[in-house]
């Protein structure tokens, strides 16, 4: 009988990732610190920061909405690298307000989250949960969305003439340049973080999160390891340890990391999080992202927080639902911590 999944199962349930834990004589930060260099070179990081470039920063539309400033902004984040973003700004009157980047997932793109659906089909969803850049404004919060590469307006040529699958393409050519399109994203959000610091002084920098579900949850968790001034990561229906999700469900492409099994796990990371806060939202029916897988991959991640001295600073919310983005759990558990934060 042919099983064309046994040798890879085989092999990654008797694999046990060479930095899934620090080891006797070394300490925790070189173990930290030995994490956080593998994680930047096998995402490509290295290499994509040395083509970063003059942001170039440019306002293309402002618009006064009932409640808030919408603005549409671009910037470069590396050399012929174009980010798109939405900025909405509460008017209520303060100088300073805390930032929420939103982040969607395999939606077809960020419009969704200012609440712009572009037909009929989408009208359900940007105007009701996938919005959720104009929900965080409704929770206090300057919005920023941006647009992941591969996705929305950010489609390959081909994919946006149909002949992609999701963000296949952009993601298979990343890795053919020695780099992948989880670090891109990380690296757009990373100067998109840059470019709120330089040009909007009503953002708090110092009280900025990160949220988003799916895809968009993904990239909250991998992002808030890579740049520590995001003070809180709240991923939704993203965050799973490998074995139980991305090497045994079908996943997109723009999931996987090579090469990454062999040095950690998802929950691993958590460290490069860790003293800052993470609060993992998991639905307890998700297909693609088991909540028995999540239990367990959180049970890692506590004993890291606890290691930091700041057990109270990881959470664990599960939804009702599957995979699925629950606005009002999500914002009631995201302002719970803020609030603990003192924003």
């Amino acid at each position: 009988m042919v099983n064309p999944d046994l040798c890879h199962e085989l092999r990654w349930k008797a694999m046990k990732p060479a930095l899934s834990e620090w080891k006797e004589g070394v300490s925790y930060k070189e173990w930290k610190e030995e994490i956080r260099a593998k994680f930047v070179a096998l995402t490509g990081l290295d290499k994509i920061a040395q083509n970063a470039c003059p942001l170039n920063f440019q306002i293309e539309k402002e618009e006064k909405k009932d409640g808030y400033k919408q603005i549409r902004f671009t910037f470069n984040s590396e050399i012929g690298e174009t980010v798109p973003c939405y900025l909405l700004i509460p008017n209520t009157g303060k100088e300073k307000y805390p930032v929420a980047i939103t982040m969607q997932g395999h939606s077809s793109g960020f419009h969704n989250s200012i609440s712009e659906p572009k037909n009929e089909n989408e009208i359900e969803y940007a105007c009701g949960r996938g919005a959720f850049a104009v929900q965080a404004v409704k929770n206090g919060y300057i919005a920023l969305a941006i647009e992941q590469r591969g996705m929305g307006e950010r489609l390959t040529k081909l994919e946006s003439r149909g002949a992609g699958q999701l963000c296949r393409h952009a993601s298979m050519r990343a890795l053919l340049l020695g780099r992948t399109i989880l670090g891109e994203r990380i690296w757009d959000i990373h100067k998109a973080i840059d470019v709120l610091g330089e040009y909007f002084p009503q953002c708090d920098m110092d009280k900025i999160l990160i949220t988003g579900n799916s895809g968009g949850g993904t990239i909250s968790y991998y992002a808030a390891c890579f740049d520590e001034r995001i003070k809180l990561s709240a991923p939704s229906c993203a965050f799973c340890p490998y074995p139980e999700s991305i090497l045994d469900i079908l996943h997109c492409n723009c999931n996987y990391i090579p090469h990454a099994f062999e040095s950690f796990d998802m929950q691993d990371l958590s460290c490069l999080i860790a003293p800052r806060k993470l609060l993992v939202v998991a639905g307890i029916d998700d297909p693609i992202f088991p909540i028995a897988g999540v239990k367990r991959g959180f049970e890692r991640v506590k004993e890291i927080f606890v290691e930091n001295g700041v057990a109270e600073n990881c959470r664990l919310e599960i939804t009702p639902k599957a995979h699925w983005w629950c606005e009002d759990i999500v914002w009631s558990a995201i302002n719970e911590e803020t609030q603990k934060l003192g924003w």
